[in-house]
């Protein structure tokens, strides 16, 4: 479908034809084809029987509804699923990104803005074939992809879910909306089914992962996680409209206090991953959950306020010197 020109013009163009997809087929649809989806799925169920789907490698069998740190036994919970027009123009474009958001997380961030969801078990529980039907009904909506939010923990369920929605005619693009607190291993999983991988990049310091997100292990894993990714999908690319079809597309969310960390995974990004790496620099950081509950005097005082407008343009500069040149903003 043609975009309206005024909202075509609200996604960002490819800048180069480097970045430009003419002919686009979502990945899966190959995989399908050869009968390599039915073996990741069984690889991916393979991987709950003594769970290590993410780095808490909890050990837990999940196929038996066993579950610890995230909460998630032998079938994922949904909190929603919905057309969000509140994602990257690239994503949302005029009709929408087809959010399937997954209640609990394997991290435990002090700050988060979504923890009804992350942090509370909230929604119910669906088959496969239940998530195929949400991926279905986001497609006859018009949406313009498909867009799994806190999926680290849920990987195998999503292979599975995925390969019961192919046999009925899904042909969207899928997102995996990350906080990069993945195992390499499950990625590897995925490796032919995601298009767009979109993960944050939240703290590059221990002390601060441990603090913050109760994993100190953090910075390294989504280091590792992130260079999967690219490995996979390589640099974003575009359609003709502006819509993302394939590749990665890292968020960092601006936080109070945090200049000096932003500059080092910019430049991390730049040199370790590629100057053409598409980010994003988010700005609506607020205190919420925890942090809001201890407020300015508590223990996470420190990030107990918003980004200053100065913070904001540091961090912005800092990618532009990193050597970053596809930075977005909102």
């Amino acid at each position: 479908m043609t975009p309206p020109p005024t909202l075509a013009m609200r996604c960002p163009r490819a800048p180069d034809p480097e970045f430009l997809i003419r002919s686009f087929e979502p990945a899966y649809l190959a995989l399908h084809r050869s009968g390599e989806l039915q073996k990741r799925v069984a690889a991916g169920l393979k991987e709950l029987e003594d769970c290590c789907a993410c780095p808490r490698n909890c050990h837990v069998n999940r196929l038996e509804d066993q579950a610890r740190v995230c909460g998630t036994g032998r079938c994922a919970i949904v909190s929603s699923a919905f057309p969000h027009f509140g994602e990257e123009n690239c994503l949302r474009g005029w009709n929408g990104s087809g959010t399937i958001f997954f209640s609990h997380c394997n991290l435990r961030c002090v700050f988060c803005q979504n923890w009804d969801i992350s942090q509370r078990r909230n929604g119910r529980k669906y088959t496969a074939e239940e998530i195929a039907d949400l991926m279905f009904l986001l497609q006859r909506r018009g949406c313009h992809n498909i867009n799994f939010v806190t999926p680290e923990h849920v990987v195998p369920q999503v292979i599975e879910a995925v390969a019961a929605a192919v046999p009925r005619g899904l042909n969207l693009a899928l997102v995996y909306n990350t906080s990069a607190y993945d195992s390499v291993e499950s990625l590897r999983l995925l490796d032919g089914i995601v298009d767009i991988y979109m993960p944050d990049f939240k703290f590059w310091e221990r002390e601060s992962a441990r603090k913050y997100v109760k994993a100190k292990d953090y910075p390294e894993r989504a280091r590792a996680a992130i260079l999967e990714m690219h490995r996979q999908v390589g640099p974003l690319k575009f359609n003709e409209d502006g819509l993302a079809r394939r590749g990665l597309l890292v968020r960092h969310l601006v936080m109070p206090g945090q200049t000096v960390e932003a500059t080092a995974i910019f430049k991390w990004l730049a040199e370790e991953v590629s100057p053409d790496t598409y980010i994003n620099i988010m700005d609506q950081y607020r205190p919420e959950y925890s942090v809001a509950e201890e407020g300015s005097s508590g223990k996470y005082a420190a990030i107990a306020r918003r980004p200053t407008a100065q913070e904001l343009r540091i961090t912005e500069d800092a990618a532009k010197k990193a050597g970053l040149f596809r930075i977005d903003t909102r």
